[in-house]
């Protein structure tokens, strides 16, 4: 019997061996598309899933063509609105959000009038360039190259962008670490606890028994920030603190935070409000502070300055409670306080900022319960995170070699 055959279909390209390469090969569009070597089982899957694809779009001689008319400035506005939707969590927008924003003002600066399927690797290259000319860090040019991608990516996905853009973007690769082409940000580093002890006095008691509190549990700043009465398990020893929000809860990641007996004593007068209020509220250390600068007046008020009010509405209003941002500045302005004061002699303290007691902490776990007891304690899915918050106790590896070396 005749075989039957359609001459209005394509024949299915074959899969071949490109002798003076090795490689193995499929022409589909027009064009020889490189699987890897030939022969192997992954260029066999490649040429499957090419295959698959071609067959899906309905054999087509040449590359399906998507909407060609978008200029990158309504790209960069459409992916904007998706990333407010997005990159939400528990109804407030993450820092995400200021990072689209910033990446795609600096590429709609050069491109905006581009169409987005004319945007080149080069054209990519040009947009690095740029970054790297504004003294920005390597590592904050590289979330800003991952941000484009990702707004092209999306752009892929929703038919605005073709398909082989994002592909040569995917080409032009991120800066790598030691080349000396953007500078490099110092590494994170524990503050070390002379050097918090010396700050202490200079802070609000809300923010020093944040710092405390900090320190004593290893807990992120955010995570200090948004401690609430209803968060805390007290029927323990040993108490448990469940953030309402944390780093890697999007991951389906649990955090807990364990609560000592030292950490307890700093906390516990905090717990005595209302459950659902947080516990550091920069509206009651203002009062605080205001309190214990009148106690320490050294001259009396005058009556103009007795007669003094606070004003009804004031402009700015303290907030419900701290910001990983305004607890940071807390501790910058108690450490400026501290540097005025000291004598001249003396070396000014070195500016630290909350992560960093974070980081005293893994290493201090470390040191006595190892790389297992830092992971846990700091709450890391992976032991290769809390090596990086965790530093090596150098001076216990020169008393080993010491001995053995």
């Amino acid at each position: 019997m005749p075989r039957f055959t359609d001459r209005f279909l394509s024949p299915t390209p074959k899969y071949r061996e490109h002798r003076a390469s090795g490689q193995a090969v499929v022409t589909l569009y027009g064009r020889d598309v490189y699987l890897g070597p030939y022969g192997t089982k992954a260029s066999r899957i490649e040429y499957d899933r090419l295959i698959g694809e071609w067959l899906a779009a309905g054999r087509p001689a040449q590359m399906p063509s998507v909407q060609n008319d978008t200029a990158i400035v309504e790209l960069a506005a459409a992916y904007r609105t998706y990333a407010r939707g997005y990159y939400v969590k528990h109804d407030r927008p993450t820092d995400t959000i200021h990072q689209v924003n910033r990446a795609t003002a600096i590429i709609c600066e050069r491109y905006g009038r581009t169409n987005v399927n004319q945007f080149t690797p080069l054209a990519f290259k040009a947009v690095k360039a740029d970054l790297i000319g504004r003294d920005m860090s390597r590592r904050t040019i590289n979330h800003m190259l991952s941000t484009i991608r990702r707004m092209f990516r999306w752009g892929t996905g929703e038919g605005k962008v073709h398909p082989a853009v994002l592909q040569a973007l995917e080409a032009v690769p991120n800066i790598p670490k030691g080349r000396g082409i953007a500078r490099e940000l110092p590494p994170v580093t524990p503050v070390e606890d002379w050097v918090v002890d010396e700050t202490l006095p200079y802070m609000s008691t809300v923010v020093a028994d944040m710092v405390r509190f900090q320190r004593l549990t290893g807990a992120r700043p955010g995570e200090v920030c948004i401690i609430r009465p209803r968060d805390v398990d007290m029927s323990g020893d040993v108490w448990t603190y469940r953030p309402e929000s944390h780093k890697t809860e999007h991951h389906d990641q649990d955090r807990v935070v364990f609560i000592g007996p030292k950490a307890q004593d700093v906390l516990r007068p905090y717990l005595l409000r209302d459950k659902e209020a947080y516990c550091f509220v920069p509206a009651e250390a203002e009062r605080k502070r205001n309190a214990a600068r009148r106690e320490n007046r050294q001259s009396p008020m005058t009556p103009s300055q007795a007669g003094r009010h606070p004003k009804a509405s004031p402009r700015r209003q303290p907030g419900s409670r701290y910001t990983t941002d305004t607890y940071r500045r807390a501790v910058d302005r108690a450490i400026e306080r501290a540097n005025k004061d000291r004598k001249k002699e003396q070396d000014p303290l070195p500016h630290w900022f909350p992560n960093q007691i974070r980081h005293a902490t893994g290493t201090d776990v470390r040191k006595t319960y190892g790389l297992e007891g830092a992971q846990v304690v700091l709450g890391h899915a992976n032991a290769n995170v809390s090596q990086i918050y965790a530093e090596r106790d150098l001076a216990r590896a020169r008393e080993i070699m010491q001995e053995v070396g």
